[in-house]
């Protein structure tokens, strides 16, 4: 075949198409399969004239259409769908050709895949793709693990693609991970991020309904203000725009005839099961997964609506317009520093998980690259980048001498609206869980002296002495001598 394509998509799904669509509108020549040649061909009818496709129906002919070394992008469903389209692709390739699956494995996942396809002379990268439909057609973040061997042939393609941002809009979006599932892992920290980013909004925006007694236009209008000071980010544009609609069918407030049940694919599951099995407390993040587990826990839900007595003083509308603004101020500093807590504690877990598999992973690289195209791309991400830059060790996001700075100017802010909740039996996971990690990361002495004194009473377990060096176990249930162990 004379004319052969640059890079390979199988799988044309809405994300696979606009990956490919992509592609093609950089330059690239696009081979392209999907299992139904349907697809394929309902891309080449309605996108051919973007650029240069090489349909295939067969995954023979597919390959066929690659130049070496091969680099073919899986974009099917996570799991045992991925299995057998690696599968179906490997006889086919030769030393080293690269598949790249773009999807949301799971990390381990990819470490498998990865291993098994290296002993047999392919490369496999899984990388992270965020920024949802629109992001694949018109420039997402990506997030490529793998050897650093296939960077060198996709990083300038998938450079080219990528979003772009900094000061001058030419910073791509895009950069080298780490080996094996590192790229993966951190795009699955990305949506973990992602979870609590949306929870906190949620949060605030049912703290404004119900203190305010606003309606969701007016909370647009707050929204709306919002993105044009520290939290600007896609999410909040989001939010704004969403709370702005009005249902076509009943002309009310769309949000308000959405039932609130809020769904999840597994991403944030991961998340928080990884900082566990780590030893990173990412409080923000697991409690904002468990909020959404809650929201679809409707047995539990009306059980408890029919017996459970709030004690709670009604929230009194608040309708002095200082102390309105007042509220609306409260609750945006609340926001920001429960924000800069979520994100510090994915960095942390980034930075654990980067140990643990001597990845070698730039915390202020993934930061940069999360600045345009993904999902939590906000303007704080340039004041992380700028962090990581000044200390690329450093221990704690939040204690950065920029946002040790700018969370103090809420902290008061952000104390008030959790009493607020309490108070009013207002539900605020959140933003009560970012505040109590953020007092406890800063405490200087932590309740878990007895927490331990405890295990050793009942298990043995030991404890350490804060005067001398050593591992010591009272005897508990004889004379409770102590003795060096």
């Amino acid at each position: 075949m004379e004319n052969l394509a640059e890079i390979g998509v199988t799988g044309l799904a809405v994300m696979g198409r606009n990956l490919a669509r992509n592609l093609a509108r950089h330059g690239y020549t696009v081979a392209i399969h999907n299992r139904s040649y349907a697809k394929t061909q309902s891309l080449i009818d309605e996108a051919g004239g973007e650029g240069t496709f090489i349909p295939s129906e067969s995954t023979e002919d597919f390959v066929a259409s690659l130049a070496r070394p091969r680099k073919v992008i899986i974009m099917v469903k996570a799991g045992a769908a991925t299995d057998a389209v690696i599968d179906e692709l490997v006889p086919l390739l030769d030393e080293g050709d690269i598949i790249i699956d773009c999807g949301n494995a799971h990390f381990p996942d990819t470490i498998r895949r990865e291993a098994a396809l290296a002993a047999k002379g392919l490369h496999f990268v899984g990388s992270g793709v965020s920024g949802g439909e629109e992001g694949a057609l018109n420039g997402p973040a990506i997030m490529p693990g793998g050897s650093p061997e296939s960077y060198k042939w996709l990083g300038p393609i998938f450079e080219n693609i990528s979003a772009k941002a900094g000061p001058a809009g030419d910073v791509p979006c895009c950069t080298y991970v780490g080996p094996n599932g590192a790229g993966h892992f951190v795009k699955m920290v990305h949506n973990g991020i992602e979870y609590a980013d949306m929870q906190l909004i949620a949060e605030a925006y049912d703290l404004l309904r119900l203190g305010l007694g606003a309606s969701a236009a007016e909370i647009a209008d707050i929204f709306t203000q919002w993105n044009s000071g520290d939290l600007e980010s896609f999410l909040i544009d989001v939010t704004a725009t969403v709370l702005g609609h009005v249902d076509n069918v009943t002309g009310k407030a769309f949000v308000d005839i959405i039932l609130d049940e809020a769904e999840q694919k597994g991403t944030g599951r991961w998340t928080v099961q990884n900082a566990l099995d780590l030893g990173v407390p990412i409080t923000g993040i697991a409690e904002a997964t468990f909020a959404r587990a809650l929201s679809g826990s409707v047995p539990q839900r009306q059980a408890a609506r029919a017996a459970l007595p709030a004690d709670a003083e009604p929230f009194a509308v608040i309708t002095d317009v200082d102390a309105r603004q007042a509220f609306i101020e409260d609750v945006r500093l609340a926001l920001y520093a429960s924000k800069v807590v979520a994100y510090s504690q994915g960095f942390d877990q980034i930075a654990a998980a980067s140990a643990e598999n001597d990845w070698n992973i730039d915390r202020g690289a993934m930061a940069r690259i999360w600045r345009g195209g993904c999902i939590i791309r906000a303007r704080f991400l340039d004041r992380i980048t700028e962090a990581y830059e000044r200390n690329p060790e450093l221990p704690l996001l939040l204690a950065d001498p920029y946002f040790t700075g700018e969370v103090a100017k809420g902290v008061a802010a952000w104390r008030r609206v959790v009493v607020q909740a309490a108070t009013h039996g207002v539900p605020v996971p959140a933003f009560a869980s970012s505040l109590s990690y953020y007092d406890g990361v800063r405490a200087d002495r932590l309740p878990a002296a007895l927490i331990q004194a405890q295990r050793d009473f009942f298990g043995a377990h030991t404890y350490h002495r804060v005067d001398r060096a050593g591992t010591f176990h009272v005897e508990w249930t004889g004379d409770h001598t102590e003795s060096e162990v």
